[in-house]
């Protein structure tokens, strides 16, 4: 770590820890949020070491089999309790040969061996508008999303996150002509209404994953 972050690092290294939740991370065979945190905790001390001011640019993905609207929610709590903006997300694409095409076209993980000997259940997101909900939670800050995420909140029993403060997510005003115009009746998203969720600020830079 110290070699990468003092001799092969040009203000930013992009990384992906792709999620910050437990299921999709399971999914992904990828490990906890508590390895990128000692990542990072390493990449600054070495950073600050070398006297060079340099920033972790995380890479998170939307939809990936295995999430559901809780773990976008938590997701997006984390960016903006760390500060991150995200301008460009990706959300999850079936691909040939990649183990979550698998679990997107079967909605079970084939892994076997490495679940104990028995298939499991995946959640899988293909509703359009779900897609677009797990993608808003990634831009929560882009006020073209807002009306979306305030009728996600409060469906899920999460309308304390909306309002003014720096405890909520996102506001409960929004700017003239921003937006898009809802359709009533339609539901955007997964969570049933009124079923409860289950689950030193420094400058960053905007991220370009």
């Amino acid at each position: 770590m110290k070699e990468l972050a003092q001799h092969h690092v040009g203000c930013y290294l992009k990384i992906a820890p792709e999620h910050t939740e437990e299921g999709p991370l399971n999914h992904m065979m990828k490990p906890r949020m508590t390895a990128y945190d000692r990542f990072k905790q390493l990449f600054d001390q070495f950073s600050k070491e070398a006297n060079k001011e340099q920033y972790l640019i995380p890479y998170f993905i939307a939809a990936h089999p295995g999430t559901t609207d809780l773990d976008m929610l938590n997701l997006a709590l984390w960016l903006k309790k760390n500060s991150f903006r995200l301008d460009q997300v990706q959300t999850f694409l079936p691909t040939p040969l990649a183990l979550a095409t698998t679990m997107y076209h079967t909605e079970i993980n084939p892994l076997k061996k490495v679940l104990g000997g028995r298939a499991q259940a995946v959640p899988v997101i293909k509703q359009g508008r779900v897609r677009k909900l797990h993608k808003a939670f990634l831009r929560y800050h882009d006020p073209e999303n807002w009306p979306m995420l305030r009728e996600a909140l409060k469906t899920m029993g999460r309308a304390d996150l909306i309002g003014n403060g720096k405890k909520h997510l996102i506001p409960d005003w929004q700017p003239t002509g921003m937006g898009e115009r809802r359709i009533p009746g339609k539901a955007p998203f997964s969570a049933r209404p009124g079923k409860a969720p289950t689950s030193s600020i420094h400058r960053k830079p905007r991220s370009r994953s």
